[in-house]
């Protein structure tokens, strides 16, 4: 792997950008892959989004490789030269990484375009929201059906370079809500001239807690996870009249999701009516289920057999929730994972960093696939 690749990650590392805002980051992988004379450049794809184009201009099938542009708002504490300049904001989920590995596979299309059909590269925005997947997909300018689509997900925990693979559901239905109680506040010494959210919230938590199997080798999987709660104010005077509570759902299954938000929502409601409470609800960052198809999946796996790269099978799906569900419920796709390191730093821990190691990892299996499905 090249300084210049290397260098690349680090400065994406450096001047990491949230969601929705990646503006900075986006101008600089296009700067990067004008270069490389691709077919196409869309920019401003579903927001900050980029979509490259390699066309072999013969007739083929249309394959497209997704990386992610967004950080999230964590506090780096790592101390190298390319930790993150920016307070509260670092790339702890590996993007960075990824990105730089469509780079690397860009620079090899260019040199070598495939001898049939088209590659597509996608920069997402937006994905750590659950936002991006589904902006662009919506966009005008993305008017293409690819006939496959494949993404990877670096996995601490997992010895450095292991493929990882599952057929069918690879990761969780998500989506987060946000409760509102609201009632009226009173004296502290006379809580009963007013309504205090105090009691409605105990028995909202006592119910979702209720409703959980966290036990993810199970089909009926559910998990219900309290992630932000707040009532009334630091007046000891006074008795609340407000309270908020936000929840994370997740389970296996789209439509069991659905079931799950309906259940906690009239749940809610009747908690609320009782204690004589207004309520509100809004539903944020919804991820789909992440569905590999069969055929996709053996196009990994064959690749990975064809590198000589340890091959593990997942038996059941990772609980964490990927923007990537969005295209495999419009696509034929398959999102696999690369090992990080058995003792790596978890995603989303602040000293979590990407390993260089593994770019040259993630750019063999997407060039194999592209030789493979192209090639042929």
């Amino acid at each position: 792997m090249s300084n210049e690749l290397i260098q690349l990650r680090h400065w994406l590392h450096a001047y990491p950008e949230l969601s929705g805002v990646e503006s900075k980051t986006a101008e600089h992988i296009v700067q990067f892959i004008e270069k490389l004379e691709p077919d196409k450049i869309v920019t401003n794809l579903g927001g900050n989004g980029v979509l490259v184009l390699f066309d072999s201009g013969k007739p083929g099938k249309t394959i497209l490789f997704r990386s992610e542009l967004d950080a999230l708002p964590i506090q780096e504490v790592n101390k190298f030269a390319y930790r993150s300049v920016t307070d509260g904001i670092s790339h702890k989920c590996g993007h960075d990484g990824h990105t730089t590995i469509l780079c690397v596979l860009a620079e090899k299309l260019s040199a070598e375009k495939p001898l049939t059909g088209k590659v597509y590269l996608l920069f997402q925005p937006a994905e750590e929201t659950g936002e991006g997947a589904k902006l662009v997909v919506e966009d005008s300018q993305f008017d293409i059906k690819p006939d496959y689509i494949f993404a990877f997900h670096n996995l601490p925990g997992y010895t450095k370079g292991t493929i990882v693979v599952k057929e069918d559901l690879f990761s969780a239905s998500v989506n987060s809500i946000i409760i509102k109680l609201k009632g009226r506040t009173a004296h502290a010494a006379e809580p009963e001239m007013g309504e205090n959210p105090a009691l409605a919230i105990s028995e909202i938590i006592n119910y979702a807690d209720k409703q959980n199997n966290n036990n993810p080798e199970k089909s009926d999987f559910r998990l219900l996870t309290p992630v932000h709660i707040n009532m009334g104010s630091e007046a000891y005077g006074v008795s609340a009249g407000y309270g908020e509570l936000h929840y994370t759902l997740r389970c296996w299954n789209n439509e069991v999701l659905r079931k799950m938000e309906a259940d906690l929502i009239a749940k809610i409601k009747a908690i609320a009516a009782k204690h004589k409470l207004e309520v509100e609800h809004e539903f944020v960052q919804t991820f789909f289920a992440n569905n590999n198809n069969k055929e996709a999946v053996g196009f990994v796996k064959h690749v990975a057999a064809e590198l000589n790269y340890q091959v593990e099978e997942r038996k059941y799906p990772f609980k964490w929730g990927e923007d990537f569900g969005f295209f495999t419920s419009k696509f034929k796709g398959c999102m696999f994972g690369i090992g990080a390191g058995e003792n790596h730093p978890a995603l989303h821990n602040p000293d979590y960093d990407f390993p260089d190691e593994i770019i040259e990892t993630g750019v063999s299996m997407f060039y194999g696939i592209t030789k493979l499905v192209l090639n042929k």
